[in-house]
């Protein structure tokens, strides 16, 4: 696969911030196997290039992604069962930092980079699987989100029983899961699902403009092995993140990052630092 074979998805880079669209704006980037295929083997690609320190995700048009496309849920009751769409094997970005890691969605957690999902609109089912997989989400003001998944008689999905208490507390994923009512973005915001919440058409820039700042003013070692830590102490006890901290102060602490930083912060001017080899 190239870039040019890309159907559902698209990519701009804007320096070290690289932007990634869901694009079937006539379905509201309905999900399907040929995106789920896509969106992998792009962010292999991304984590494979040492300029990429932040990604943007979001959706073109008026949705962020409005779920499993429907015509993909007609054939699945045709079918009798499930059948995801795509080829074997996917690509596998995010995989080998943690066994917990190396899942469908799970795998953000294994990248070097963060990566905001920036909700437009619409965010249903995997939609919203896909923004909580995130590692920040901010909204659109009027943006509706919701599991979807318990109305069509299905389980929470891809591992949301898991994602959504640690985001939003047991009470409020017991809400969104059990009901698949919609909420939007300001309720969101409130139970702490999505980080901010935008007027529509500030959305992007303001994204944007916190992916740069993170992509320029952060080391990007301190971001991965920041982000690193903070999925890893989810599965650990609090023992283990104190010693696994000590450890990387003491390792980073030798690194040109660190000294960049210090300089920097001394002579109160922005730090430059380089793209990690």
């Amino acid at each position: 696969m190239d870039l040019g074979d890309l159907r559902t998805i698209t990519l701009a880079r804007h320096d070290g911030v690289a932007v990634v669209t869901l694009s079937r704006p006539h379905r509201l980037n309905a999900w399907t196997g040929r995106m789920h295929t896509e969106y992998r083997w792009l962010f292999a690609r991304l984590e494979a290039d040492p300029t990429v320190r932040v990604v943007v995700v979001t959706g073109e048009g008026r949705g962020f992604c409005a779920g499993a496309d429907t015509t993909a849920l007609d054939g699945h009751v045709a079918r009798g069962g499930y059948d995801p769409g795509t080829p074997d094997p996917l690509a596998t970005p995010g995989h080998g930092v943690r066994p917990e890691f190396d899942h469908a969605f799970a795998w953000h957690y294994g990248l070097r980079f963060p990566v905001i999902a920036a909700i437009n609109g619409p965010a249903a089912g995997v939609g919203l699987v896909l923004a909580c997989y995130c590692d920040l989400r901010f909204a659109a003001a009027g943006a509706k989100l919701t599991t979807s998944a318990p109305r069509l008689g299905l389980p929470a999905e891809y591992g949301l029983s898991w994602v959504l208490p640690r985001l939003v507390g047991i009470g409020h994923a017991a809400d969104l899961l059990l009901s698949s009512r919609v909420v939007l973005a300001d309720e969101a915001a409130a139970m702490g699902l999505v980080n901010r919440v935008f007027p529509p058409d500030e959305l992007l820039p303001a994204t944007l403009a916190y992916a740069q700042a993170l992509a320029t003013e952060v080391s990007p070692s301190s971001l991965a092995e920041t982000k690193r830590q903070l999925y890893a102490d989810l599965h650990g006890d609090v023992g283990s993140a104190v010693a696994r901290s000590e450890a990387l102060l003491e390792r980073m602490m030798t690194e040109p990052d660190y000294a960049e930083g210090v300089r920097a912060w001394s002579a109160k001017r922005p730090p430059h630092f380089p793209d990690p080899t």
